[in-house]
Formats: C-alpha cells, structure tokens, sequence
C-alpha cells in the first residue's frame, strides 16, 4: 500500500506531467528510500561494531542496507575509525567512486572529530567532514550497532524526503532563446 501511495504523491506533484515519468520517479525515490547499499569503510576499532551490526543478533539487512564492497555499487559510505592524512586520499578516491547521490556516515569518535588520537599525533585527520560531506554523525567510542542502525534508519528517512526528479530538465527548459536576425556589426 505504501508504494500506491508514493506514486500517487509523485502524480500529484506534477502537475500536467508526463505521468510515465512522474510514477518512474516515486518509485525510484521508494526504492532508494527503502534500500541504501551501505559501503563499510573500517579503519580502527568502531570496525568491530561495524561488523557485528550484519551479526543475526542485529539484523542490520532486515531495514534493506547491504554492505557492499564495491564503491561503484553503493549509495552510502560509513567511515568508522580514525582517518589518518596519508590514508584521507584512498578514502576520497573511493568517495569519487560511488555514483550520485551519494551519503556519508561519519562513525564514532575518531571519524568525526579525531577522537583520541587527535592530540597524540600529527598524522590524524580532525574528522571526515574535513574532506567530505558527512550526513549523519555517531557519536561514541565506539558506537553501539543499535546506533549505526538508527543512524541508517535517519539517513533513509532523510533520503525518502529528497526526490530524484529535482534535478531534471523538463521540456521547456529545453526551448533555446531566439537568435538575432541580423548579424552583429563589427567593431
């Protein structure tokens, strides 16, 4: 029922639409909505609450968030851990890698603000939010499960409420300016 009710929002916010394109996109935002492909990217300790959030006990997959290995496949990066300067250039490659749109989830202490390590050492990046665009923050050192999947369930609340039509070009934007009759005079 809630699918019916997606494409009957997208229908009814276009007006005089073309009504193929208008239920594609509610369903395309249903399906995002639904079912961010999650990349973890652990580098220290929040790592071993990453992995047992896909434990049975916390059944991270039941709210549709597959870990995928592959940036290219991926809607959302979780980066769990401290980030050091000479690794914040793999971690920005990989975030050019995903495809648009794309989310951040900035993972315990380290990840969002240096954490500990901040302090003892030149080399620690003072958070992920210095070189990408973080979306959700957890707090913690380190965070519980239960918070990574809150903070997924926030992220996929926030991703319903964008629509991927936003950005698209109708015909009328298409329409080009008309074009002087008489050429210009030369200086």
């Amino acid at each position: 029922m809630a699918v019916v009710d997606s494409i009957g929002r997208g229908l009814d916010a276009a007006p005089g639409g073309d009504v193929v394109l208008t239920t594609l996109d509610a369903l395309i935002d249903w399906a995002r909505g639904h079912s961010p492909w999650v990349m973890p990217m652990g580098t220290a300790c929040c790592a071993m609450e990453l992995i047992a959030a896909s434990f049975a006990k916390f059944d991270f997959d039941r709210h549709g968030a597959f870990p995928r290995p592959d940036p290219r496949h991926v809607d959302v990066m979780v980066v769990a851990g401290t980030v050091t300067k000479k690794m914040q250039p793999a971690v920005q490659r990989l975030w050019d890698q995903m495809p648009e749109p794309k989310w951040c989830i900035a993972m315990g202490n380290c990840a969002v603000s240096g954490g500990i390590f901040l302090h003892d050492s030149y080399t620690v990046v003072r958070g992920v939010d210095e070189f990408l665009p973080v979306d959700v923050y957890i707090a913690g050192c380190p965070p519980r499960p239960e918070s990574l999947q809150d903070a997924v369930l926030q992220l996929a609340k926030k991703i319903r409420s964008e629509s991927i039509a936003e950005g698209r070009t109708h015909r009328a934007d298409l329409l080009l300016p008309e074009a002087p009759c008489e050429p210009e005079e030369a200086p």
